[in-house]
């Protein structure tokens, strides 16, 4: 993650360019954005909103889409170094800081990048596993009435999706799985468009008079408001995080046109989209549900038909199968880069077999035997992780802490800073000042995720279970 690693990565960067095709145009590039953006945050935002109230939730959705949008413009014109547009490429997030910024940012940028993206995958894991349970829920209560007993363990859910990851890791990459991006974005609208019909057709079965407060939701005590506010800032943020993924998916664009240029069409597309989104499902809920909107829209009781309830969690599964590699592809192209500079001469590291798949483009995939080693461990470290801490919200709020500043606020602004040689003035200010309250939220919504993860675990310590 520092700069002597640089020279061992660029003797892979000849490889890379004749194989690496870039076909990507502002719409497949949207459609990673949307699948990226769009996941498992868009279920937390009518509790988001509750906790917020009637103001203060929709301005919050407002803000940090406003703020996300601004600072992708800016990471966007990272992409080539020294210049935007004729500048030489920077094939990662960690890439793009190191052409920018010192070392020890540099290791700050890996740290905050991967950690989150594996959070994230961690994330996905867990609101998958909650969708296939509550589809297996509902199936029972079908089966044996509304008053049965039917408690669903998620373990051996959550271990057949893992088993599904596994086999879609062996991809090699992003630009060879842009049809699983497109589905994922389509079953993404498709949930969210059901999430919102049934949440407007509860409203509209209570009479159409607003639900909550416009204070928000009551908590027994002050301190405990204070942390499901800070909680419900943190979902917010989780739901709006792609930065991680943005040069990624910027390298996957063809040139001409400048892939900056595109890139910003992209986000504008794709943030814009998933707002509307957002503000319509997150006020939609609370009008619906009041202050009882439950942490997972899709959970909440009373929300039917239970069929077209399932079919959503089914569209939110597929999206989550496609958004869960979206952030795992680049997490296992850097640690095969790194594998491949420590041990350059190792037979293992250096074998690979070509094997056959319809669904590609070229019909087939180079499959190497440490690939598939590496990723497969990466998938079941994620799996085990995902056991231990099944709390939806918390972990969705301290991902959105975690990620939120450092990558989506402090290294584009810094790296915008010294791209464009800006002094100490009024923008320069005007940047640091950004800066500085988007540290400010996400330390103290960092502060209210931990203390309801440590208040959880000690209510509940057994692996996942529904």
């Amino acid at each position: 993650m520092d700069k002597s690693g640089a020279a061992a990565d660029d003797v892979e960067r000849g490889d890379y360019e004749q194989e690496h095709e870039r076909r990507g145009t502002v719409w497949t590039a949207t459609a990673h954005i949307v699948t990226a953006v769009i996941g498992s945050g868009v279920l937390a935002l009518a509790w988001s909103v509750a906790q917020l109230g009637w103001v203060a939730g929709p301005l919050a959705l407002a803000g940090f889409a406003c703020v996300t949008y601004y600072t992708s413009t800016l990471l966007a014109n990272a992409y080539r170094a020294p210049h935007p547009v004729t500048g030489d490429r920077n094939r990662t997030y960690m890439d793009a800081v190191r052409s920018y910024l010192s070392p020890r940012e540099v290791l700050m940028c890996g740290i905050a990048q991967y950690v989150n993206l594996w959070g994230t995958m961690v994330g996905y894991t867990i609101t998958a596993t909650i969708s296939m349970a509550a589809i297996r829920q509902s199936d029972c209560f079908r089966r044996n009435g509304a008053g049965a007993r039917c408690d669903a363990s998620g373990t051996v859910l959550m271990l057949a999706f893992s088993v599904v990851q596994v086999v879609l890791s062996q991809f090699p990459g992003l630009e060879h799985i842009t049809w699983l991006s497109v589905v994922a974005a389509v079953m993404s609208f498709a949930y969210s468009f059901i999430g919102l019909g049934l949440s407007v057709g509860q409203w509209v079965s209570h009479g159409g008079g607003l639900g909550g407060r416009i204070a928000g939701a009551a908590a027994a005590s002050s301190t405990k408001k204070l942390w499901n506010v800070l909680l419900a800032l943190g979902n917010i943020a989780f739901a709006y995080t792609f930065a991680e993924v943005l040069i990624e998916i910027q390298d996957t664009l063809k040139s001409p046109p400048p892939e900056n240029k595109t890139m910003k069409k992209a986000a504008m597309y794709g943030i814009g989209a998933t707002t509307i989104f957002y503000i319509s499902v997150g006020c939609a809920g609370y009008a619906a549900f009041g202050s009882n909107a439950p942490g997972n829209i899709l959970t909440a009781g009373g929300l039917g038909p239970l069929w077209l309830v399932d079919i959503a969690n089914m569209c939110l599964i597929l999206h989550l199968i496609g958004a869960y590699q979206v952030y795992a592809q680049p997490i296992f192209a850097s640690v095969e880069r790194w594998a491949a500079s420590r041990w350059p001469e190792a037979k293992f590291i250096n074998s690979a077999y070509t094997v056959s798949i319809p669904l590609m483009q070229r019909g087939s995939v180079t499959v190497a035997p440490y690939k598939l080693v590496l990723r497969t461990v990466i998938v079941v470290a994620t799996t085990l992780v995902a056991l231990m801490i099944p709390f939806f919200n918390a972990v969705l709020g301290l991902l959105g802490a975690f990620s939120f500043w450092p990558l989506t606020v402090y290294f584009p602004i810094s790296m915008h800073i010294a791209q464009g040689k800006i002094t100490k003035g009024t923008k320069w200010y005007l940047l640091q000042a950004l800066s500085m309250v988007c540290l400010m939220i996400s330390v103290a919504v960092g502060i209210g995720s931990v203390t309801d993860i440590v208040n959880s675990l000690k209510v509940s310590s057994n692996p996942f279970k529904l």
